[in-house]
């Protein structure tokens, strides 16, 4: 593994699980969490923790896909982007959004582990944008949901649900 390589997946792991000088990263921001509040939205129309951690399981999916030239299709839940939550929701539905967040994380990793060093700055075709800006996006995409999971637990702790 080159050094470059090693830089991404250690920017990928600070944003997920990993110790980062930034403080929460989005793993620790959902530790303790019970379905109840993940489930708790500010207003009808916003979004409530459990979205985000589907949201951002979704955006690991499409990047990882993208690294691989793989097809469509192979999200383990139906839709894409916003992914309506189960209903009823219960701990069962929250610990499978935490599953399926951590499986396709680790699927990202191995994916960013296993591109070739010479692919890390390629655009690929029909792409804007490099394979190394691509996976730096995906670590700032879960440092920016993991804020504003850490501002819906401070809401939660205000309306004491």
């Amino acid at each position: 593994m080159g050094a470059e390589t090693g830089l991404l997946l250690s920017a990928l792991d600070e944003a997920f699980d990993k110790k980062g000088w930034h403080g929460a990263n989005l793993r620790g921001s959902i530790r303790g969490v019970t379905a109840r509040r993940a489930a708790w939205r500010p207003n009808p129309r916003r979004h409530c923790i459990a979205d985000i951690v589907l949201h951002t399981a979704y955006w690991k999916y499409v990047v990882r896909r993208r690294l691989q030239g793989a097809e469509r299709g192979s999200f383990p839940l139906k839709g894409s982007n916003w992914i309506p939550l189960p209903q009823p929701f219960g701990e069962a539905e929250w610990r499978n959004c935490i599953a399926v967040l951590t499986a396709e994380h680790r699927a990202l990793r191995a994916a960013v582990a296993a591109l070739p060093p010479e692919e890390i700055y390629v655009t690929p075709a029909g792409s804007k944008v490099s394979n190394r800006q691509l996976i730096q996006g995906i670590a700032a995409h879960d440092l920016y949901h993991t804020g504003q999971i850490q501002l819906l637990k401070r809401l939660i702790g205000s309306t004491n649900s």
